[in-house]
């Protein structure tokens, strides 16, 4: 005994697709940015130096003085030899007085006269430094410097760019080339 058979054919489905592709294109451009740098302030405060020379003792040294001075000194110097020519004058006076009446009259003069005339040395001779030593007198305040900065900090602006973002979606197309199928025969 036969028993009957199902005999199936199929045929596939076919599907063509047709596929775009996305398309992305970003683009990031650049931050706008200012930057400013004031400048510093500076200030600077200064005090002069002084210097001040006082040279007058030195130049009484080596002669160089002031009319006034000059004729001053003059008057005194003039004054002490005159005191010292009354002086003189006074003591031969008195020599001439004490030995005149004891036969030495003649005597008392030449004696007199031998010191006033005789052959005069200067003082001892040395060295003399003109002008002295220390006759210059220096004095000096010296001088101040103040000096101030005030920095100041940059300004910075910055301003940051969107991104350019342009997307084309992709895109799927599909086309149906073969549809399936299902025979089903029985035999017997």
């Amino acid at each position: 005994m036969r028993l009957p058979q199902i005999q199936i054919q199929t045929t596939d489905a076919k599907i063509e697709l047709e596929i775009t592709k996305p398309q992305q294109h970003i683009e990031q451009p650049r931050a706008t940015q200012s930057i400013e740098q004031p400048a510093a302030i500076l200030e600077i405060h200064t005090t002069r130096g002084v210097l001040q020379i006082d040279s007058s003792q030195a130049r009484r040294d080596i002669g160089m003085i002031g009319p006034l001075e000059s004729s001053a000194n003059y008057a005194e110097n003039g004054k002490q030899e005159a005191l010292k020519g009354i002086e003189r004058r006074a003591r031969e006076g008195r020599q001439m007085m004490e030995n005149s009446g004891k036969g030495q009259g003649r005597a008392t003069l030449q004696n007199i006269a031998k010191q006033n005339h005789g052959p005069h040395r200067p003082g001892p001779y040395n060295i003399k430094f003109v002008p002295s030593v220390g006759s210059v007198k220096i004095d000096y305040t010296p001088g101040t410097t103040d000096i101030n900065i005030e920095k100041r900090a940059p300004i910075i602006d910055v301003k940051v760019n969107k991104p350019i973002h342009d997307y084309t979606p992709g895109k799927v197309t599909s086309t149906m080339v073969q549809r399936p199928d299902v025979n089903i025969d029985v035999i017997i």
